[in-house]
């Protein structure tokens, strides 16, 4: 098994028990080993008081590719940290996709980068995260 099999292998993985990623309608793709692309349309009940997404929301569904990201390699890893810089407002029926992409991988540590775009190409948010890796397998 290559490289991208297996990162696609420990995404089906955690995708299976992934019931918050579920329940927010995120969709995860796998386009290389460390990278991964989640994708989530603002429903009506995301809106928070000023009837846009609730930021919370938007750092879900940048966690969940940082997530899907750092975990590409048979290596259980968590967030030791995430930041996140929110740039634009998204709303009702909005298609939000963020792109995480591996910016180091060391034997413990990695981090990543994570942008959040709207379905017109615009920046909605910047995310930051470092993950930790362990020695425990992904797959069984």
């Amino acid at each position: 098994m290559n490289e991208l099999d297996t990162a696609r292998r420990c995404a089906d993985t955690m995708m299976q028990n992934d019931r918050a990623s579920k329940a927010l309608g995120i969709r995860v793709e796998i386009p290389d080993p460390g990278m991964a692309v989640a994708t989530m349309t603002v429903r009506d009940d995301m809106l928070n008081g000023f009837d846009v997404l609730h930021g919370g929301l938007t750092f879900a569904l940048a966690d969940t590719a940082f997530a899907f990201a750092c975990n590409a390699y048979d290596r259980q890893a968590f967030a030791a940290s995430a930041q996140i810089e929110f740039l634009r407002p998204a709303s009702a029926g909005d298609v939000l996709t963020a792109t995480a992409s591996e910016d180091h991988r060391g034997r413990r540590n990695g981090y990543y980068s994570i942008e959040v775009r709207n379905q017109a190409g615009e920046l909605v948010a910047l995310f930051r995260g470092r993950s930790v890796s362990t020695e425990s397998a992904l797959l069984k």
